[in-house]
């Protein structure tokens, strides 16, 4: 689906199409909940933070505006509903110890780049492995990223540049600086 096209269904479905809307939906509702399995303490919040984030992405759509991209609408509103999720059970990921229930091993495929993912929640503070993931496994742009998780564009290039730093530490069985914590 191009740009146009989008605009398109979200024209539609400011205007009340239905269809247009689960058109959008279709489009965005697996990347919204793998992001939000690595935000969330499970599956089910994972889904209930997808579900939160649909509906009030509905009710809210004629406040959306086109200056800025769809996506990057969606995962802000998606980023609020999994930040109040943990807050509401405050639930941290460095809790999660039984490797069958964790959503983040749950949403990627065993590789190396699944050994890249864990080491990175495990190194970088939540809003830092949220722009890494924006920007390696959603390939958002800095100036999206910035957007979605309310920062300016200098914090997401220093930030994303530290978690590189720290990841590659990490793999490479060095202890990164605290810097790299973001």
């Amino acid at each position: 689906m191009n740009e146009c096209d989008e605009q398109d269904l979200i024209e539609a479905a400011q205007a009340g199409s239905a269809d247009a809307f689960a058109d959008l939906v279709r489009k965005y509702r697996v990347r919204l909940l793998r992001f939000l399995m690595t935000r969330c303490a499970s599956h089910a919040d994972a889904e209930d933070a997808l579900q939160d984030t649909l509906v009030a992405s509905y009710r809210y759509l004629k406040s959306y505006d086109p200056r800025w991209r769809f996506s990057t609408w969606l995962y802000r509103i998606a980023i609020r509903n999994a930040h109040k999720m943990r807050r509401d059970n405050v639930v941290e990921f460095g809790d999660l110890h039984d490797e069958d229930s964790d959503p983040l091993l749950q949403c990627i495929a065993s590789s190396e780049t699944e050994n890249l993912w864990v080491s990175a929640r495990r190194v970088l503070n939540d809003e830092v492995f949220a722009a890494t993931w924006l920007r390696y496994a959603e390939d958002m742009s800095i100036n999206d990223i910035s957007q979605a998780l309310d920062r300016s564009t200098s914090w997401t290039k220093v930030n994303l540049l530290r978690a590189r730093k720290a990841l590659e530490s990490e793999l490479n069985g060095q202890r990164p600086g605290a810097e790299a914590y973001g």
